[in-house]
């Protein structure tokens, strides 16, 4: 049976929506989009268009998963132009949401992890943090290249596999700056993956595409195969992580001479390092 609407059109339902309503809340917050947060957002959407168009068109190419008749209009290489727009409007969406939660009023938080990352103690990232954090993500791919030996889990492994070296960079710069903001990352990083697994279901119960038996493990959540839960839960991860950090090295006293190239204007001062020992 023909679904009744197309890639494109689903992306429009699904993601156009709540990408409206969550820039203008945040509009309506002031200094929520403010240029730091801008200017971080264009970086890791870039970054993450270059790092996961070939990986995308590559999956297509094994048949891990694809698309219903009549769904798609147009492709550029094996990826339907949808998919691009999709890899392009995730960020964004997420970001919008961080943005949100940066600028709530501190009273609203019980435990300290106030509305904005000037009031928070000097975090300072070793070497041996700096290696911990490397090997942590590599370790990541490993167990993902393992993965892809057996057809079941080969999906899963790619995923893996290709999450790895962007956990490692991250890690390696700043776990412990990350650690220190988990409840504000972990929310970041939550409300957005359940939502886009939420919407991903409805588009694989609607016949907007498939996801391969053979190339995965059975198993589902709430009916949403778990290869494609842990996908949008490490993308996620990824946009958060790299905007906390960015932001993070930003607005630290030192980088006014980044902040005068690029004509962000000077925040309040914070106490946050990052420093080698």
């Amino acid at each position: 049976m023909t679904p009744e609407l197309t890639y494109l059109g689903f992306l429009a339902l699904a993601l156009v929506p709540p990408t409206a309503v969550l820039f203008v809340l945040a509009l309506r917050r002031g200094r929520a989009l403010d240029r730091p947060l801008v200017a971080g957002t264009a970086l890791v959407t870039f970054i993450g268009f270059v790092y996961t168009v070939p990986w995308d068109n590559a999956l297509i190419a094994r048949g891990v998963w694809w698309y219903g008749e009549g769904v798609v209009f147009a492709t550029i290489h094996l990826a339907p132009v949808g998919e691009y727009l999709f890899i392009l409007s995730q960020p964004l969406l997420t970001a919008l949401w961080l943005a949100l939660l940066r600028t709530r009023d501190s009273s609203a938080d019980t435990e300290g992890a106030a509305a904005t990352d000037e009031v928070t103690p000097s975090v300072r990232v070793s070497r041996r943090q700096r290696l911990g954090g490397a090997v942590a993500g590599g370790a990541v791919s490993v167990v993902g290249l393992a993965m892809l030996a057996a057809e079941s889990t080969f999906y899963l492994g790619a995923i893996l596999a290709w999450a790895g070296p962007v956990l490692a960079v991250q890690w390696a710069f700043g776990w412990p700056y990350l650690l220190r903001h988990r409840r504000r990352v972990a929310l970041a990083v939550l409300v957005p993956t359940a939502y886009l697994a939420a919407a991903d279901r409805v588009a694989i119960e609607l016949g907007l595409w498939t996801i391969s038996p053979r190339f995965t493990t059975g198993l589902t959540v709430l009916g949403l195969p778990v290869e494609e839960g842990a996908f949008f839960l490490l993308t996620n991860v990824f946009v958060i992580q790299g905007l906390v950090l960015f932001l993070w090295v930003v607005e630290r006293p030192d980088a006014a001479s980044f902040r005068s190239r690029s004509g962000v204007a000077e925040p309040v001062d914070t106490a946050e390092t990052v420093e080698g020992s």
